[in-house]
């Protein structure tokens, strides 16, 4: 996994860039468990299930930033993240299968195929673009 920190905050991790390649058996936690996005690369046995449950609401005040993930399904997609500062740090070329996780910093997609597909997550909930963005 590529894993892109600041150059103006060292130590500061923005980005994550995870292949399919890169998958294993099992059950591997991409995202730091600190971090409001969350995601785990799932490979699974036929007929493998789990105990059905749901997720409860945890208590108490929390800082909010809106993180953000591609999950490429077909064509490809130029990542281009930038720094706290909006300075261009590294670009990407994510093929199907390959997912990127943005938790701060900047970012710009860029699709380089016809009919290319992506999966988009964000936490949430979204109140609009004034409170969630700045352009660079």
């Amino acid at each position: 996994m590529d894993k892109i920190y600041s150059r103006h905050e060292p130590g500061t991790l923005l980005h994550m860039v995870f292949r399919k390649a890169e998958m294993t058996a099992g059950r591997c936690d991409l995202v730091p468990a600190e971090q409001f996005l969350q995601c785990s690369a799932l490979n699974l046995k036929q007929g493998q299930t789990f105990q059905a449950h749901q997720h409860v609401w945890k208590p108490g005040p929390q800082q909010v930033i809106a993180q953000e993930s591609w999950v490429v399904i077909a064509g490809a997609v130029r990542c281009m993240f930038y720094d706290l500062d909006g300075q261009l740090l590294e670009e990407h070329k994510l093929l199907p299968g390959d997912a990127s996780f943005t938790l701060q910093g900047g970012h710009n997609y860029e699709a380089l195929m016809p009919d290319t597909l992506v999966y988009e997550y964000k936490t949430g909930p979204y109140t609009g673009q004034q409170q969630d963005k700045v352009f660079i």
